[in-house]
């Protein structure tokens, strides 16, 4: 299969050629698209050198797939360009997330409201993904009334400028700032921009993507964002309160039991779910598994997942792979 990869040389990007070598996916042929500045330098890929091109040559040159992680803008700009060749966008910005005439895919979740026609698809926001990984079997079983999410997110959902700030100020070393504070021995209660209602776009954006992925308006979200200064993984402390009565010993089964979720929830053993231990791990980790005893029915966890693989590549390589297998592109290849 001919794969397009459009941001090829940013963070996400060169994890999304990781992770299809990783996962074998069929690439007969790599197209790297990225930023005039990089048009004619060469990436490796599985062996093989393969010249940046520009996106116009890219679409000349018919990619059954084209994976975006280029940024908002020139998603909005690029990925129609591609759709109307006829290429199946799985695209990463949050450009298309919210589009009600376009779908918001989790695999593990919603991957069977994909079709053929869909040639533009929104993978989801990083922190959404892995809560909804672990919501959905939850939500199948004892039905989801409420959620509160409070997250603790790596520098590398900011990207490769946000690691160095935080090195640099790790070192002494004076250098560019991306974000508006020290990050390093230092915590950001602020995520991208803040909206009207006082909350950032990145809490809107768990807000909201969770109630489409998830099909069902009817779940209460509210949440707060946070940048810390790790790598390796986002962590999330979320309060779920259920229509139905839950027995915990069910619920750790019910998770251990779903795909893509490994329980880490032994506090005998001090074993719970850790950034350091999830980075280059395409799972989402759950544990500190608790009732919440102030209120019926509600319960306590803790989600940790790698957000460049499975917030981000490992998702979007999923969906393809997802794509694939249904025939819904490429030559009838089944992954």
């Amino acid at each position: 299969m001919k794969v397009a990869v459009v941001g090829a040389t940013g963070l996400v990007g060169t994890k999304m050629l990781q992770v299809l070598d990783e996962r074998n996916f069929p690439v007969t042929e790599l197209i790297p698209v990225a930023s005039a500045k990089s048009i004619g330098k060469e990436i490796t890929f599985k062996g093989k050198q393969y010249k940046i091109v520009s996106a116009e040559d890219a679409i000349k040159q018919k990619p059954d797939v084209a994976i975006f992680s280029a940024g908002g803008s020139t998603s909005l700009e690029q990925a129609p360009l591609f759709a109307d060749a006829g290429i199946t966008v799985i695209d990463n910005s949050s450009a298309w997330r919210m589009d009600p005439t376009k779908k918001l895919v989790v695999p593990e979740v919603n991957a069977d409201v994909l079709t053929a026609e869909d040639k533009i698809i929104a993978n989801p926001n990083c922190s959404t993904i892995q809560m909804v990984v672990a919501l959905k079997p939850l939500h199948d079983r004892y039905k989801i009334k409420r959620v509160v999410v409070s997250t603790y997110q790596s520098v590398t959902g900011t990207g490769v400028k946000a690691v160095d700030q935080l090195f640099n100020e790790r070192n002494g070393v004076d250098g560019p700032k991306v974000y508006p504070y020290t990050i390093d021995l230092n915590v950001i209660p602020q995520i991208d921009v803040f909206t009207e209602n006082g909350y950032t776009k990145e809490e809107m954006k768990m807000i909201l993507e969770t109630k489409k992925i998830m099909g069902d308006d009817s779940i209460a979200v509210t949440a707060t964002t946070v940048r810390i200064p790790v790598m390796g993984g986002h962590s999330e402390s979320v309060n779920i309160e259920f229509a139905h009565e839950y027995d915990l010993s069910e619920v750790r089964e019910v998770l251990a039991n779903a795909p893509g979720v490994v329980v880490v929830d032994d506090i005998a053993n001090l074993k719970y779910p850790m950034p350091l231990d999830a980075h280059d791990k395409d799972e989402v980790f759950v544990g500190r598994l608790r009732r919440d005893e102030t209120q019926p029915n509600t319960l306590n966890c803790w989600i940790v997942s790698d957000n460049l693989r499975k917030g981000a590549a490992t998702n979007a390589v999923q969906i393809a792979e997802y794509l694939a297998s249904k025939n819904l592109i490429g030559q009838s290849v089944a992954v």
